[in-house]
């Protein structure tokens, strides 16, 4: 009689237990207000484009200091290769070209991680306050292409790749 209660006893005991943890995970009430009410980005770029080097360099250490400053979690800065640009200015009227420029284009990038729509509103408002005079910031949502961009390529490497194509391929064991 009592291996009989002893089992029944366990038996209803387990099958509880299975019906409260097998179906769903149980989390208490409470845990629903730690949830952010405010919502986040992922992952955000902010992109300095200046012509003079020793600006945008300055620039952008003091805008690291500033967002972590602001408790943003900077998770990423890097600097993308220059892009040079040939700019001609012509003779009134004729296409004879009156004077010619080479100006280099520099890049900087900081990615900021799980920022809130408030902090970025503020950050917003410091970025447009506070860029100095020909530098351009934009704020975009992280790309592929924003990766993709930030590597030099090996021109030797891939002139290699190529004759090894052409050779056949590589050697399978």
């Amino acid at each position: 009689m009592f291996l009989r209660n002893v089992w029944t006893f366990s038996r209803n005991f387990a099958l509880k237990n299975r019906r409260l943890y097998s179906t769903d995970l149980y989390e208490p009430n409470y845990l629903q207000h730690f949830k952010p009410k405010i919502p986040a980005y992922d992952i955000i770029n902010v992109q300095i484009h200046g012509h003079d080097y020793c600006i945008l360099e300055s620039y952008q250490k003091w805008l690291h200091n500033m967002m972590k400053n602001m408790n943003l979690d900077v998770e990423n800065g890097w600097a993308t290769p220059a892009q040079q640009l040939k700019i001609n200015t012509f003779k009134p009227n004729t296409e004879i070209v009156n004077s010619q420029f080479d100006l280099q284009v520099y890049e900087r990038t900081l990615q900021i991680n799980m920022i809130t729509s408030l902090q970025l509103a503020t950050l917003l408002r410091v970025l447009d306050s506070s860029a100095p005079a020909g530098v351009t910031v934009n704020v975009s949502k992280h790309e592929q292409y924003h990766e993709d961009v930030r590597y030099v390529p090996d021109l030797e490497l891939a002139s290699l790749k190529d004759q090894l194509d052409t050779l056949g391929g590589p050697r399978k064991k």
